[in-house]
């Protein structure tokens, strides 16, 4: 019975420490970012309605989700620090309850919340940020342009393209290569042109200052030609490799998208393996945060709630700084996608028994 008082206690408190501390962060980023945003909504006229139900609406369960381990690390450190200021810690491992049993309330609430997370990074927060990114396209950015420079695309088994970048405006690619090989991996044709552009009526690629080699063998023949029509069996849409797009992915399509990219050589694989790992893995952060949280402010200190924070900020940056590191890794090294999200789990995993181990009993 004293078991489950005490689990609805802690419990409880966890939940509401939690969700007070989510609403109060939110509404300083809208105070900010309303501020900030204010001469686009105003210049655009975009109407309050707009506003409020499809950017903001749709905006809190994204910045939720990208933060929610700090979000419960900050929330178990503040309400586990007022238990043992108010000696309550010191009450319940008295009543015969051991420090082990008594985390049992607090892998409960972070269970729950780390559930939520994941299904909403996987499922729910793709479709908000659909309208969110349709909403600032229209009245805070204006119509999306880039240069996407050295793009590599697989068209099919043996053919490679490349270009130097593209213009997704003007759907206009410079530096244009496509080349040829036989099974042997052997060239056998390589196509280059200083331009391309899309003919949407036609539906063919028009290559400027062409030029075409066709090898066999030790023989090659060449052409030229100023203005010539290319079948290239592409569209612009596999230029324009905009990640923002990736986030409005659910689970499932972000699967199949990776294996899509993977046949085609994409040379943004990589990000889109971690965004796919994090969103698996990440939800595990809040459990592993939770028990960190508990074992730094379980002790009774001078200084109180101040200092207990103090520490676990400190300890959430360096998670935070350890996580982006090995993402860096990744992207740019030889690091496994799945190990630059899975190492800083396991390392702070591996800190949180340690710290448990040495938490007043």
């Amino acid at each position: 019975m004293k078991y489950k008082i005490i689990d609805r206690y802690i419990l409880g408190k966890f939940l509401k420490t939690f969700c007070a501390a989510i609403g109060l962060i939110i509404v300083i980023v809208i105070v900010f970012d309303i501020s900030e945003k204010l001469d686009d909504f105003l210049s655009r006229n975009a109407p309050l309605k707009l506003i409020v139900f499809q950017y903001y609406l749709n905006f809190i369960p994204s910045f939720v989700n990208l933060f929610s381990h700090l979000f419960v690390f900050i929330s178990v450190i503040f309400f586990t620090s007022k238990l043992a200021g108010n000696t309550e810690i010191i009450a319940v491992l008295g009543n015969g309850i051991s420090f082990r049993r008594m985390l049992v309330p607090y892998f409960y609430g972070a269970t729950i919340i780390a559930l939520v997370i994941f299904i909403f990074g996987n499922f729910i927060i793709p479709i908000n940020n659909t309208y969110v990114k349709d909403f600032e396209r229209k009245y805070i950015k204006n119509r999306y342009q880039n240069n996407f420079r050295n793009l590599h695309i697989q068209i099919e088994k043996g053919t490679q393209v490349y270009i130097e970048s593209f213009d997704n405006k003007n759907n206009i690619g410079y530096k244009f290569t496509k080349e040829n090989f036989s099974e042997d991996n052997e060239m056998m044709s390589k196509i280059t042109a200083d331009q391309i552009k899309y003919d949407s009526v036609n539906d063919n690629w028009r290559a400027f200052n062409y030029t075409s080699r066709t090898m066999n063998g030790l023989q090659e023949t060449l052409s030229r030609a100023f203005d010539t029509v290319l079948d290239l069996n592409i569209r612009p849409i596999d230029f324009n490799i905009n990640y923002e797009s990736v986030e409005t992915m659910n689970y499932f399509k972000l699967k199949e998208y990776i294996k899509r990219e993977k046949e085609r050589g994409s040379h943004l694989v990589v990000k889109y393996k971690i965004e796919h790992y994090q969103r698996m893995l990440n939800p595990l952060a809040i459990i592993i945060m939770t028990l960190i949280g508990v074992a730094v402010s379980s002790r009774k200190m001078r200084g109180g709630v101040g200092i207990h924070l103090a520490i676990g900020i400190a300890i959430a940056f360096s998670f935070i700084v350890f996580m982006k590191v090995t993402t860096v890794f990744a992207i740019n090294g030889n690091l496994s996608p799945f190990l630059a999200v899975l190492l800083p789990l396991v390392i702070y995993a591996i800190a949180a028994m340690i710290l448990i181990k040495k938490a007043p009993k």
